[in-house]
């Protein structure tokens, strides 16, 4: 929303006292906004702001486990959360996920197993499965987190981006958790600009202080320009028009690229087609992963593969293997539907995929 971010950051640097230091924690109304849209009893002092939702992760796994330790995590997950979790000297632990989010069993004897203390999950619109975490599982993984006296770090990284068709979502998990289980992740910057760092972690307790601490260690604080300019484009008449803007674009989008995946490539399983985010996680057929139609298991070798060929045809594609922090069960691809011009392109994509689709499999 270029035109509404630029007036609000006009308006937030001619705000009485916008460049002087905020405060650590963030400001006191950024705070309660961002309480307000996380819900249950979670309350501004218990929120920080913090700069972007990737430093948010780095600083809540940094507070929760020490160097050296396990930490679950959903399997496939983002690779950007995988690197952070290596980067902290942690030990990434995969618990497998299916359409109905993270396997309360399977969660249970990753904990009894290894001894973990911290589960990161993302239980709306799972990237890059697209999972939305059951009703009927969320109390289940808070009661087996607290049962191991462990945390759940949420990141809930795309609830902003949710489609034109999507229904009512759920409430964050931190909303139902009276106990202090769950450490809170959210942001802006998907839904304004990679530029906007502006995001919030939000945990009750005692671990809140250690949170700000590693915080103001690692940031020291997000700048008070860009805080004031959130509160600037949060509150005014122009956010709440360019969230349903983006909701129907996202759905027009993924309509196109899914129509167009059953047309030109039907081999693609799509197994689940969500309501939310920027992108699909198609699987790749078995025993089509030679040249020349040689037949051959599709691994991790097929998806690099088929990334090169796709990248001479055109098209870059995202291969799936490094989003399993273990052996992955099969072989996908991620495709995204966000950073391209309109619809038309995304068919002229699926198109030049086909192609290379073509060159690996032979046929």
């Amino acid at each position: 929303p270029e035109r509404a971010m630029a007036a609000a950051l006009a308006r937030a640097g001619r705000r009485p006292g916008a460049w002087g230091r905020p405060p650590m924690e963030g400001l006191p109304e950024l705070r309660e906004w961002f309480a307000r849209g996380i819900g249950g009893a979670i309350t501004a002092a218990e929120v920080l702001i913090t700069a972007g939702g990737q430093s948010a992760l780095a600083t809540a796994l940094r507070a929760l486990a020490p160097p050296g330790t396990p930490v679950l995590v959903e399997s496939p997950t983002y690779p950007g959360m995988l690197a952070i979790a290596r980067a902290a000297g942690l030990r990434p632990v995969p618990v497998p996920v299916d359409a109905d989010g993270v396997r309360p069993a399977l969660l249970a004897d990753a904990f009894r197993a290894t001894g973990a203390r911290v589960f990161v999950c993302q239980p709306l619109f799972q990237n890059p499965t697209g999972a939305v975490l059951a009703p009927e599982r969320r109390g289940e993984v808070l009661r087996i987190a607290r049962a191991a006296g462990a945390f759940v770090v949420e990141d809930d990284f795309v609830r902003r981006l949710v489609h034109e068709d999507a229904g009512p979502l759920p409430a964050p998990l931190a909303a139902d958790d009276p106990d202090g289980v769950v450490v809170h992740v959210c942001s802006l910057t998907k839904a304004t600009s990679p530029s906007f760092r502006v995001s919030a972690l939000a945990a009750r307790g005692p671990v809140l202080e250690r949170l700000r601490a590693i915080q103001i260690v690692d940031t020291f604080f997000v700048p008070r320009p860009l805080q004031e300019a959130a509160l600037e484009l949060v509150g005014s008449p122009a956010w709440p028009r360019h969230l349903r803007a983006v909701s129907a674009e996202l759905k027009a989008r993924r309509d196109a690229m899914t129509s167009a995946l059953r047309l030109n490539l039907p081999e693609m399983s799509l197994a689940h087609v969500p309501s939310g985010g920027y992108h699909l996680w198609p699987r790749l057929p078995e025993g089509t992963g030679g040249t020349g139609g040689t037949p051959q298991a599709f691994g991790s070798g097929g998806e690099a593969a088929l990334t090169s060929a796709a990248l001479r045809a055109g098209v870059a594609i995202t291969p799936g293997r490094p989003y399993f922090s273990a052996e992955p069960p099969a072989a996908h691809v991620r495709l995204s539907f966000a950073a391209v011009a309109n619809v038309g392109e995304i068919a002229e994509g699926v198109r030049r995929l086909r192609t290379a689709c073509q060159e690996v499999w032979g046929g």
